[in-house]
């Protein structure tokens, strides 16, 4: 329970706008590399409760070199012209100029409902090599600049921003940046509540999450970071001074959390876990989409990440992930599934079920 619930009236959200785009229920799924691609996404709609859905994250540089080349589109865009709306498309770089230049083509060409501003990614290939991404951090004015630019190309789509705390526990800078992003244009922010230095290693601080809602004058506030459980995202609703919350991990381990956050939200009863039976066959789903698109080789490569995700808390997982990680082929693939993914339906109670 945090402090601020005795500081504020209790309200649950059900709904909060982004420019004018209205995000129903409260919940985002967060933009994760290799794995919100056009398959996970496809799949978080046919289970329903997301309020707005993410593509992985796109190199704005890599976008626009490859067009002026030869007209290709990256992979990591597969499906955003086509796929249904609202949803949100993540960019990254540290050059105001090519940010602008693929944020307007996404708002005019793909006509996607709302661009994203990365800056919290912590990995060395860009908050490093690259200088983007939480690297950022260090420059609320620099920050501040690319935002305007990107808003300027992108109106009237809305653009908004994803940032850390800051750099390391003593340089928590977040007010000083949500700030910058709100005073140059930005639609909407989400924080989430670690360094970058941490990673992903730690607790996020949704007490610092909530401190940056002082600093914003009209815009929401989306917090992220260790929602596990469809509680715990209404917990994080009723009990922190934010608009909606962005659900990363849990939603490629269990992507129907988002399901049965909306149905908490209209005060229903949540539909049952998925049985093991019912998982599999999203898991199944969710491979032909990828192979579809990708072919077998390169399809299996990317599916043995996935349905590992997927088998988190049946029983068998381990010995699932082990062998699942080394398959090749697509043969090899659907053997594993159809032989060590567990499809006990008569065991209703998995409560006994160990961590994995």
């Amino acid at each position: 329970m945090s402090f601020f619930t005795s500081q504020c009236e209790v309200v649950l959200k059900t709904s909060f706008k982004i420019g004018e785009l209205v995000v129903s229920p409260p919940v985002l799924s967060a933009p994760m590399a290799g794995y919100t691609n056009y398959a996970h996404r496809e799949m978080l709609r046919r289970l329903g409760g997301v309020g707005l859905i993410s593509t992985e994250m796109a190199s704005a540089r890599a976008f626009v070199c490859m067009g002026r080349r030869d007209g290709e589109e990256p992979a990591r865009l597969w499906g955003v012209r086509e796929e249904p709306r609202p949803l949100l498309v993540q960019i990254w770089d540290n050059s105001p100029e090519t940010l602008a230049e693929l944020g307007g083509k996404l708002a005019h060409e793909f006509r996607v409902s709302v661009v994203d501003l990365n800056f919290g990614c912590p990995a060395p290939a860009i908050a490093k090599r690259s200088e983007s991404g939480s690297f950022l951090l260090r420059d609320p004015e620099k920050v501040g600049k690319i935002v305007e630019r990107v808003v300027s190309a992108c109106a009237p789509v809305p653009v908004t921003a994803k940032i850390r705390l800051g750099v390391t526990r003593d340089m928590i800078n977040a007010c000083d940046v949500a700030q910058a992003v709100e005073g140059a244009g930005g639609a909407a922010l989400t924080v989430h509540g670690r360094t970058a230095k941490q990673m992903y290693s730690g607790v996020a601080d949704w007490d610092e999450i909530a401190k940056v809602s002082d600093f914003l004058k009209s815009i929401p506030l989306v917090g992220n970071g260790d929602i596990r459980t469809a509680q715990e995202a209404i917990d994080r609703l009723e009990n922190y001074p934010i608009s909606g919350v962005m659900i990363g991990r849990a939603g490629i381990d269990r992507p129907w959390i988002f399901r049965e956050i909306a149905q908490i939200l209209r005060g229903e009863t949540p539909d049952p876990e998925p049985t093991p039976r019912e998982q599999r066959d999203l898991l199944l789903s969710h491979y032909d989409l990828v192979v579809e698109r990708f072919g077998v080789e390169l399809g299996v490569k990317q599916m043995r990440k996935v349905a590992c995700h997927y088998s988190k808390g049946i029983r068998g997982a381990r010995t699932f992930r082990d062998h699942i990680g080394r398959v090749k082929t697509g043969e090899e693939f659907l053997r594993v599934v159809a032989e060590e993914y567990c499809v006990d339906d008569s065991d209703e109670d998995r409560s006994d079920v160990p961590a994995v």
